[in-house]
């Protein structure tokens, strides 16, 4: 553990970060003893989806990496065991090392199997300062067999302004101190953020390290970016806040079940798991909240009480709640000893979730699949369908929407055939396209644009002249019949495409009006006419 020069660490808050990147390779190996001394450890990696997720010493030495696909890994490696990832797995081999922190006396978070934080404030005091804590935590982590030094894989700890920072500081197994986050952060890759489709638009845009996103106008990345880009400008400046401040909930809001007999199998729980993770959750949604922080609960028998804390950078839904519950419980029962087996002192009589962090809920829009889907599974039986449809009325039969470049309406959302791929060319929706309006877009768009009639004060018929100047304030609108009054109008936005290209070159102007009664249109000037290319809401 090497300490970045700068001030002593005396403000609060520090977290202390202990962090294993390819945890699951390490509890895959252990579960199926294949985590031996380093000279005669296998090359293991872990696969998920055939994609590699994890991989000890030995494979990573040969060539394999997280990210590839498994045929890939196992060219550079012909001797590769492959495993698959067990989540459950993971957390009950990781259930000793948290145990051993928690003998500190702070409270230990959980994010993921493999990474747990606990606050510096007060052990930091006990042990001389972070970097005997930093000694003492290895220390800790080592007695409880979880330090995997017979398989080259040490713990990694650092210690930081806040769990982002720790965690990259982790990496490099450093001490970052009070007030010097940003600066550490800034030559670090945007990757780092976790947002692999952020990362990437970032590195095309030019602003490949967290100190360039740092530099820039929060408001202009809010502007861009959205409430991700947001929450990634804050993480580069060091300023680990979310845009809402976290709050306590109420204390009602906390969900138990007495299990009446006790339980002492993990199947037997499985279903009060799901239902007080949907009852907490649903106590949450009537309140606008989504949990960030939350503690898992279970009671005894003999009033023994366990407890863990996890953690979420965003929000936690059912699902996720359920799963680490079912997880936990898995990990405490498979915990006793045969003694306690024996006894039945161990069996969970009371099960209790508590929000201890939540911050209001953002609304979200569900895609098409996962509304008629709902699950992978049941998309892919969907996905067959839909191709067995195309194979007796032919593929332009079955269309699906997609995004895609170009400055109109129209040209944004193009149909093409199920399975089919976009055309290549003008096709990225995510290129700048000079000269597109910006958001919101019109609601409706027809695909035959409507005639329209815009007059002025005078009822003489508005037209564009070829400096893109409107002859006159369009005070009335025609469309398919109806008069409507002109109350705004946002405008004239000249367009002038393909100008070298004399076979597809295209020159129009474009015009927001609002008419009375709230409808807006969008209308193009093109050829000595007006028409209407769209409808706001």
């Amino acid at each position: 553990m090497t300490r970045v020069a700068g001030a002593p660490a005396t403000r609060p808050p520090r977290t202390l970060v202990a962090l294993c990147p390819d945890w699951a390779a390490v509890a895959a190996a252990s579960v199926a003893g294949f985590l031996g001394d380093q000279g005669d450890a296998p090359p293991v990696a872990v696969v998920e989806r055939q994609r590699v997720v994890a991989a000890l010493p030995a494979a990573r030495a040969a060539g394999v990496r997280p990210g590839q696909r498994r045929r890939e890994a196992e060219a550079h490696c012909p001797a590769l065991v492959v495993l698959g990832r067990d989540l459950g797995a993971e957390v009950r081999v990781f259930e000793p090392a948290v145990r051993s922190l928690e003998l500190l006396g702070v409270p230990v978070t959980v994010r993921r199997p493999g990474w747990a934080s606990i606050p510096t404030r007060g052990p930091a005091r006990r042990h001389g300062g972070e970097e005997g804590l930093v000694a003492a935590v290895a220390n800790l982590l080592e007695q409880a067999g979880q330090g995997c030094a017979g398989a080259g894989i040490g713990w990694r700890l650092g210690v930081a302004d806040g769990p982002f920072t720790a965690t990259a500081a982790a990496r490099r197994g450093i001490i970052v101190p009070p007030g010097e986050a940003a600066a550490f952060l800034a030559p670090l890759p945007v990757e780092l953020l976790g947002d692999p489709e952020l990362a990437d638009l970032l590195r095309r845009l030019g602003i490949g390290r967290l100190g360039d996103l740092a530099a820039l106008d929060e408001g202009a990345v809010l502007a861009r970016f959205g409430a991700a880009g947001g929450r990634a400008h804050r993480l580069a400046q060091g300023r680990e806040t979310a845009a809402f401040p976290s709050r306590r909930p109420p204390p009602e809001l906390a969900v138990a079940r007495v299990l009446d007999p006790p339980a002492g199998r993990l199947e037997e729980v499985v279903l009060v798991a799901r239902a007080l993770a949907e009852e907490l959750a649903a106590g949450l949604a009537r309140r606008g909240l989504s949990a960030t922080l939350t503690r898992v609960e279970a009671e005894t028998v003999d009033g023994e009480r366990l407890a863990r804390c996890w953690s979420d950078e965003r929000s936690a839904g059912a699902g996720l709640l359920a799963e680490r519950l079912r997880w936990q419980l898995d990990a405490w029962l498979a915990a006793r000893a045969p003694e306690e087996d024996a006894r039945g002192g161990r069996e969970i009589a009371v099960v209790r979730l508590v929000p201890l962090e939540a911050v209001p809920a953002g609304g979200r829009q569900l895609d098409l699949w996962a509304r008629v889907a709902g699950t992978a599974h049941r998309k892919e039986r969907t996905e067959r369908v839909l191709a067995r449809v195309q194979g007796m009325l032919g593929a332009a039969a079955v269309l699906r929407p997609v995004a895609a470049g170009g400055r109109s309406p129209a040209e944004q959302v193009r149909l093409v055939p199920v399975g089919d791929p976009l055309p290549k060319s003008d096709t990225d929706a995510s290129a700048p396209w000079p000269g597109r309006l910006p958001a919101p877009s019109p609601a409706i768009v027809p695909t035959e644009p409507p005639l329209a009639l815009l007059s002025d004060t005078d009822g003489r018929p508005v037209a564009v002249s070829g400096r893109g100047e409107l002859s006159g304030a369009p005070a009335t609108l025609a469309v398919s019949g109806r008069h409507r009054t002109v109350v705004a109008w946002n405008g004239p936005f000249p367009l002038d495409e393909r100008w070298w290209d004399r076979h597809r070159h295209r020159r129009r102007v474009r015009l927001q009006v609002l008419a009375a009664g709230g409808e807006g249109y969008l209308l193009s000037f093109e050829r000595g006419r007006w028409v209407v290319e769209g409808r706001y809401d």
